[in-house]
């Protein structure tokens, strides 16, 4: 069964990362992958500058009633992502590059205009 909610979240979780891949790209970095899957899950967004790639997880929300969409990168996810961004070197092999994880925060409420928030190396992961 399907929430009556589920079918709105899908569409502001997108206009979030459609958002965050304009603030990206506007920063001077490339997009090489989106949405990219494997076994263990998904990385939203996978950002390159020069020797530079970031893992990046987009939240978004339509308030922050139950606080910052930042604040919904838990430790558990903070840990997954690690394991993506392994599997993801893995399969691509993008060669010798730093990899750093970001945050992108996008608040979008009915009538204003889109906060982004921007957190880069928003955590540290060993083994990358």
């Amino acid at each position: 069964m399907k929430w009556p909610w589920a079918k709105q979240k899908q569409p502001i979780g997108k206009r979030g990362e459609d958002l965050a891949v304009k603030h990206l790209k506007s920063k001077g970095f490339a997009v090489p992958d989106r949405n990219w899957r494997c076994a263990i899950g998904e990385i939203d967004i996978v950002a390159r500058k020069g020797g530079l790639l970031a893992i990046v997880e987009v939240k978004t929300r339509s308030s922050d009633r139950y606080g910052s969409p930042q604040s919904k990168v838990t430790a558990y996810k903070q840990k997954r992502l690690t394991k993506l961004a392994q599997a993801y070197m893995k399969a691509k092999k993008p060669g010798p590059l730093k990899v750093r994880f970001d945050v992108i925060a996008v608040t979008i409420i009915d009538g204003e205009k889109p906060q982004i928030v921007h957190i880069p190396s928003a955590f540290q992961a060993r083994g990358i």
